[in-house]
């Protein structure tokens, strides 16, 4: 019909040439012509957008900067651990160098922790798999550079306790993991029934460790970048914010009030863990974890967990990654703990450094 109208139009005179019926007429076939060629290119451009719309997906859009900008941290990464191990840089300079590394890699992992939430899973495994490889390197790098600084248990006899000895025996018959050594740093070493209590300065953004602990309480307040936490057993420890991670290693028996980026556990048995943290908990060879809401409070730490992106409540404490389960029910080594069982709020205000 519209063909009909069109070669009609072609072949009929000049309208100032008709009577105005004609006229009148031609204009009536013009107007219906203009009508449907508008409604055909607002249906095409219609179209076009919502394919556009659907073919740019923000989600995809992220995963991709993302990875992005972890293969080009991880490339920095591995070139300054073969600048140290190649001796480009100079004596003097490898200590600073290894922790800036060190500084680095922690980055990396809160890089992974802000941009969880949208990544698929198997990203997140991948990139904590290679900060895992990125920290082992950085430890045998550091033990061949600087031998002399390698902390271990076995090489210390000072530091040693009857109650860890036979513990200690059964370590060293077995094969080390990766990813859990105990990195030298400050921290609290080798006690039994005491209260420790540490506040972390502004200009001390660094690491700590709390390793070889006995029915202690320990109380950190402030803001620190990474906390290693290795062989405790009935303890309590509180923490304020950790910008970059937490790692847990070989726990028995304790009770952690923690807010961090990242908390990855390993070897933890019977244990409770209040926690607010920007990316999923991660277990490992662990059983009778139990977790909970953040509910830590002292002088000053709004403002402390405000400034380490800490401050809002994700309810990830309740979202935990077992990554030795693979079936698509939860995993039967944790659960959430039941309210009624729950501390209430913990303020440690009163705290004062030993």
């Amino acid at each position: 019909m519209e063909n009909e109208e069109e070669a009609a139009l072609s072949s009929s005179p000049n309208p100032l040439d008709v009577d105005p019926t004609l006229q009148k007429k031609h204009q009536s076939m013009l107007d219906r012509l203009t009508n449907r060629h508008q409604t055909r290119l607002g249906s095409s451009l219609t179209r076009r957008s919502a394919e556009s719309d659907s073919s740019s997906s923000p989600s995809f859009e992220s995963t991709s900067t993302f990875l992005s900008r972890f293969s080009n941290s991880k490339s920095s990464i591995e070139s300054q651990l073969a600048q140290c191990r190649f001796g480009l840089s100079e004596s003097t300079q490898v200590k600073p160098q290894l922790d800036q590394i060190s500084s680095s890699i922690s980055d990396l992992e809160k890089l992974v922790a802000e941009n969880a939430y949208f990544l698929p899973s198997y990203e997140v495994r991948s990139s904590l798999k290679t900060i895992s490889d990125l920290r082992q390197s950085l430890e045998i790098l550091s033990s061949e550079l600087l031998p002399k600084k390698k902390f271990a248990f076995k090489n210390k006899p000072t530091r040693k306790d009857p109650i860890f000895e036979s513990k200690e025996q059964e370590e060293e018959k077995k094969p080390e993991k990766p990813g859990f050594r105990v990195p030298e740093s400050p921290g609290f070493w080798n006690k039994k029934g005491e209260i420790l209590v540490h506040k972390f300065k502004g200009s001390e953004l660094g690491e700590f460790t709390i390793a070889d602990l006995d029915s202690c309480e320990v109380r950190l307040t402030g803001s620190v970048r990474a906390l290693f936490v290795h062989r405790l057993r009935n303890c309590t420890v509180y923490t304020g914010p950790v910008t970059g991670s937490v790692l847990i290693d070989g726990v028995e028996r304790c009770v952690f009030i923690m807010a961090s980026h990242q908390i990855r556990i390993h070897n933890a048995k019977r244990s409770d863990f209040y926690l607010r943290v920007r990316s999923r908990p991660i277990i490992e060879d662990s059983c009778g974890v139990r977790f909970a809401p953040y509910c830590l409070s002292y002088q000053g730490i709004e403002d402390e967990l405000r400034e380490a992106s800490l401050d809002g409540e994700t309810k990830n404490w309740s979202n935990v990654d077992d990554f030795l389960w693979l079936r698509a029910v939860q995993s039967p080594n944790w659960s959430i703990l039941p309210e009624d069982e729950r501390v209430g709020l913990v303020d440690i205000s009163n705290s004062e450094e030993s």
